[in-house]
């Protein structure tokens, strides 16, 4: 017997930079099916991405990169875990059988987050992404509105470049830090003492120092 409430399924069709964001916006299409059951009025669709870190291989310079998330590498089994990335809530029409629609998603350069230290420590290759569904569906049975509980998942595999590209295009060249004001403003009196051009300058000088 046919279901009585839409019966969902998403699919992850790719990845893209969002175009004439503001800030860095990674776009994921998806395709939406409605297998069987009734159309659907309105769809709230609740996105939960992971980042499922223990389903790739990672080469030495990776490892070592990953450190500060994962300790040492001979420990991942044990700590090599999934990371949540990112949230998002998409609000479709009606449509019937099928419909297509995005996840967006902002990306920060800020090395406080687990996720940008992840995804700067990657050489290259694929990045894999669990994709957890949720939300409600909306739609009339018997003339009256119904509800519905939304649940299911797809696995994707990113490729690191996307991250990265969009970072480049972004950032060219460069990489940020948040610091709090009393360290900037005893860095920006080291460089005015030593009467420094630039920030590169500073750290350099400071590391020559240090030993590093």
């Amino acid at each position: 017997m046919p279901s009585r409430h839409p019966d969902l399924r998403i699919e992850v069709t790719g990845v893209e930079p969002a175009e004439a964001a503001a800030v860095p916006t990674l776009r994921f299409p998806l395709r939406i099916a409605n297998q069987e059951g009734p159309q659907v009025r309105s769809l709230t669709l609740a996105t939960h991405i992971r980042i499922d870190a223990a389903a790739r291989a990672y080469g030495r310079d990776e490892q070592a990169r990953l450190v500060e998330l994962f300790g040492a590498p001979e420990d991942w089994g044990r700590t090599l875990g999934s990371l949540l990335w990112a949230r998002a809530v998409t609000q479709l029409p009606a449509f019937g059988r099928s419909a297509d629609a995005a996840v967006e998603v902002t990306c920060t350069y800020d090395f406080e987050v687990a996720a940008t230290k992840f995804f700067h420590g990657l050489d290259g290759g694929d990045v894999p992404l669990q994709f957890l569904f949720g939300g409600t569906v909306f739609y009339v049975d018997d003339g009256r509105l119904q509800a519905a509980p939304v649940r299911c998942e797809y696995d994707f595999r990113m490729p690191a470049r996307a991250w990265k590209d969009l970072m480049d295009r972004y950032f060219p060249g460069s990489a940020w830090i948040r610091l709090s004001r009393d360290a900037f403003d005893r860095l920006h009196a080291y460089r005015a003492r030593h009467t420094l051009v630039g920030w590169d300058d500073v750290v350099d000088a400071l590391l020559r120092t240090g030993g590093g």
